[in-house]
């Protein structure tokens, strides 16, 4: 799984909720650049680690040994969460891993090397595993 290898703090604040600016698009990673073939998220959502882990898993076994592909996000984002039955209070719970945040028009993964039907198929169970609607775009 993918995770920071040294983070600067710990504990992050969990931030705001503002609609508005989490459902315009992303601005940056919205091109396919590396591959033929991109998985692009429609809405926006926190992707953990585990996610990106078995979509990776995925597109490998699908693509096999003549593809390539390429992960266009990381997660640095801590996120914690509170033991079972604890009760309020008693400050904050300890960090459970991992997650990316995305926003409307971010790259997900990009496949090359393959032919179209075998690159969309692998990219289209890789949408399968992800928290957020996805449509495959070519270059």
């Amino acid at each position: 799984m993918l995770f920071p290898k040294k983070v600067k703090h710990r504990k992050w604040q969990t931030g705001r909720v503002n609609k508005k600016k989490l459902e315009r698009p992303d601005s940056r990673g919205v091109t396919v650049s590396f591959g033929s073939y991109g998985l692009k998220s429609i809405d926006q959502a926190r992707i953990t680690s585990n996610q990106i882990e078995a979509s990776r898993k995925v597109i490998v076994r699908t693509i096999g040994k003549m593809g390539k592909m390429w992960i266009r996000i990381f997660p640095d984002r801590p996120f914690t969460q509170k033991a079972a039955e604890v009760g309020m209070g008693k400050g904050k719970g300890d960090p459970q891993g991992y997650v990316a945040e995305i926003r409307p028009g971010r790259i997900l993964f990009e496949v090359d090397g393959v032919s179209e039907e075998v690159a969309r198929n692998a990219l289209r169970k890789a949408g399968m595993k992800m928290p957020v609607k996805t449509k495959i775009v070519a270059r």
